[in-house]
C-alpha cells in the first residue's frame, strides 16, 4: 500500500512486496484505494517498477497522472481476493456488517488494514478506532504485532506498548491524532465512557452480547459521528454471533457475508482434502464449512440437549411417588454473586428457584432451613466454598440433619473418570437430560449450562472450564447452573413410604350419621 498526500488528499495503494511475517495473500494483483471525490477502489497490474521510477501509464486509473511518486510511502498489504472484490469496498458502505468465514481467510489482518485505511482517512478530530478480540492476551499475538508492522512505515506513527495502541500524525493542530487500539473483551472497561469511530468485533461468538448493546452501541452513537461496527468470526454453535448474522441477512442497514472454504479459493482442493480427512467431521463442518447449525467443540451440552430440555413440559403427575425431593444450594460468597436455591424431584426440575443477594451467613442459613421446611426436601446438597461451610455449621446447629456439604473441588466419586465433582456433577446432568429431564425457563439458565465446556486433564480426567474463564464470557457467576448441578451431588435414597402411602386413596363419603342405625 503506498501513501500519497496529494493536494490535500491521501491516496493509499495497497499491495508492493508482500506481507513480511504475515504470509499467504494474493502477490498478483496491486488494489488501489483512492480518497479523492468521485474515485474508490480499482486493480492495476502489478507489473510496475519500483515506487519513484514507476511509469504512470502502466495504470488504468486516471487519478495518477501528475503524482509525484517520490512521496509514495509503501504498506505492505497486499488484500486477497475476496477482500480486495468486496469486503473493503462494501465495509465502506455500511455501518453495521456481520463477516462469517472460515479459518485462515485472514479475517483479523483485512480488518486491522482497514482501520489503517479509516483512520488515515478521517478528517474528524482526535478519532478512535478498536479492534476489539474475547481476551488481551490474545489480541495481542494476533492483531497488535500486525497492527504495528503495517503501521511502521507511516512517518511520525506513535506506539503505545502499555495501552496498546498506535496514533497516527494530527491533521487538527493541537488536537490528538488518529488513534487504533487493540483491546480485549474480557477489559470491558477499557471501552466504556468514551467515543468510537469505528469498532471491529473479533470473534463475536466468544464474547457476552452485552459488550455490543450495553458498551459499543453507545459508544458508537456521538452526535453527529456516526460509528461503525463489525461483527467478524467463525461459527461457535448458534449463539449470539448466529443471532446477529440472522439479523444482517434481513436488515437493510447491515451487510451480511458467508465464505466457507470451497467458496474463497484460499485454501487449495487437495490440502481441503487433507484437513478433512484430518479432523472430525463436526470440527471440520464449523471451522472450514462455517456451519451454524453444529455444537461448538468440546461443548458439554449441546444445542438440541438444551432446547429438549426446555421444552418439555413435566408434572408431579409425571413423576413416581417414591422418587425423593432433592434441593441444591449454591452459596454466593461476594459482590454480584446470588445464593441459588433449587429442587429437583425425578425427571423434573421445579420452576422458580430461590434466589438472593448479598446475604450473611446467618440469613443464608434462614432462607435455606425455610426451602428445607416448605419443601419437605429429602436432601439438601450445599456449596461449602468459603461461607458455605458456615452456613452448613449453622444449619446443623439448628438441628436440620437432611443436608450434606459439597466442595466443588472435591474429589469425585468416579474418581478415576472426572477431575473433580464439578465435572462429575455437571456430567450428571447432561445424563439426566439425555435420560428425559426437563428444565423450565429461568433466564440466564440456558446461557450458563450453554458456555460449559470440557477437557482431559494431564491425567485424562473430564474437567470442565475453568469458573474464571465463564465469569469472563459471562459477566457473571453461573451460579444459577451451579446450583442446578448440586441436585445431583450425590444418588438420594427413594422415600421410605407406609402401607397406606404407596397405595392410592379410596374416595369415601364424609356423613354425619351411620348408615347402620338407619336399618
Amino acid at each position: 500500500m503506498f501513501l500519497l498526500l496529494v493536494g490535500g488528499w491521501f491516496w493509499l495503494l495497497f499491495g508492493g512486496v508482500g506481507v513480511g511475517d504475515f504470509p499467504g495473500f494474493s502477490q498478483n494483483l496491486k488494489l488501489i484505494v483512492a480518497f479523492s471525490a468521485g474515485v474508490e477502489w480499482g486493480w492495476v497490474p502489478k507489473n510496475s517498477q519500483p515506487p519513484g521510477e514507476v511509469n504512470t501509464k502502466n495504470y488504468q486509473n486516471e487519478f495518477f497522472k501528475g503524482v509525484n511518486m517520490e512521496n509514495i510511502i509503501e504498506i505492505p498489504y497486499t488484500p486477497r481476493p475476496a477482500w480486495a472484490k468486496v469486503l473493503h469496498k462494501e465495509l465502506s458502505r455500511h455501518r453495521f456488517a456481520v463477516i462469517v468465514a472460515h479459518r485462515r481467510f485472514g479475517k483479523t489482518i483485512g480488518m486491522v488494514n482497514h482501520l489503517i485505511r479509516d483512520a488515515l482517512q478521517s478528517d474528524l478530530i482526535s478519532p478512535q478506532y478498536a479492534l476489539v478480540g474475547p481476551f488481551s492476551a490474545q489480541m495481542e499475538i494476533i492483531a497488535w504485532g500486525p497492527l504495528k508492522y503495517y503501521t511502521s512505515v507511516i512517518e511520525g506513527i506513535k506506539v503505545n506498548e502499555t495501552k496498546k495502541y498506535v496514533e497516527f500524525p494530527s491533521k487538527i493542530p493541537g488536537a490528538q491524532g488518529a488513534r487504533i487500539y487493540i483491546v480485549g473483551a474480557n477489559n470491558p472497561d477499557a471501552l466504556r465512557g468514551t467515543y468510537w469511530d469505528g469498532v471491529i468485533l473479533d470473534e463475536y461468538s466468544d464474547m457476552k452480547p452485552e459488550m455490543w448493546t450495553q458498551i459499543i452501541r453507545p459508544a458508537i452513537e456521538n452526535g453527529d459521528r456516526k460509528g461503525y461496527c463489525y461483527f467478524i468470526g467463525t461459527p461457535k454453535g448458534q449463539n449470539n454471533f448466529y443471532e446477529m448474522y440472522k439479523k444482517a441477512k434481513t436488515n437493510k442497514r447491515y451487510f451480511a457475508y458467508l465464505s466457507n472454504v470451497y467458496d474463497s479459493g484460499i485454501i487449495d482442493a487437495k490440502s481441503i482434502e487433507e484437513l478433512k480427512e484430518d479432523m472430525p467431521e463436526v470440527e471440520f463442518r464449523q471451522e472450514y464449512l462455517c456451519d451454524f447449525s453444529v455444537s461448538a467443540i468440546n461443548e458439554l451440552f449441546s444445542l438440541e440437549e438444551l432446547d429438549k430440555a426446555f421444552n418439555r413440559e413435566l408434572t408431579e403427575k409425571d413423576i413416581p411417588y417414591d422418587m425423593p425431593l432433592v434441593q441444591g444450594a449454591d452459596i454466593a460468597r461476594f459482590g454480584d454473586d446470588r445464593t441459588c436455591i433449587w429442587q429437583r424431584k425425578g425427571l423434573m426440575v421445579y420452576p422458580r428457584p430461590r434466589v438472593y443477594k448479598k446475604l450473611n451467613t446467618m440469613q443464608t442459613a434462614d432462607y435455606i432451613a425455610l426451602a428445607m421446611d416448605e419443601n419437605k426436601a429429602d436432601m439438601t446438597f450445599i456449596d461449602v466454598g468459603n461461607m458455605g461451610a458456615g452456613v452448613v455449621d449453622r444449619l446443623r446447629q439448628m438441628g436440620y440433619r437432611a443436608l450434606r456439604e459439597i466442595p466443588f473441588q472435591g474429589a469425585a466419586i468416579e474418581n478415576k473418570r472426572y477431575e473433580n465433582i464439578r465435572a462429575e456433577m455437571y456430567f450428571k446432568l447432561k445424563e439426566w437430560i439425555e435420560a428425559g429431564g426437563a428444565l423450565p425457563e429461568e433466564p440466564g439458565l440456558r446461557e450458563e449450562l450453554a458456555v460449559i465446556h470440557y477437557k482431559y486433564s494431564k491425567n485424562g480426567r473430564l474437567m470442565l472450564t475453568p469458573k474464571e474463564e465463564i465469569k469472563e464470557k459471562l459477566g457473571r457467576s453461573p451460579d444459577l447452573a451451579d446450583g442446578l448441578v448440586l441436585t445431583f451431588a450425590r444418588n438420594v435414597p427413594l422415600r421410605q413410604l407406609g402401607l397406606d402411602d404407596r397405595k392410592p386413596k379410596k374416595l369415601m363419603c364424609n356423613t354425619e350419621y351411620s348408615i347402620m342405625e338407619a336399618v
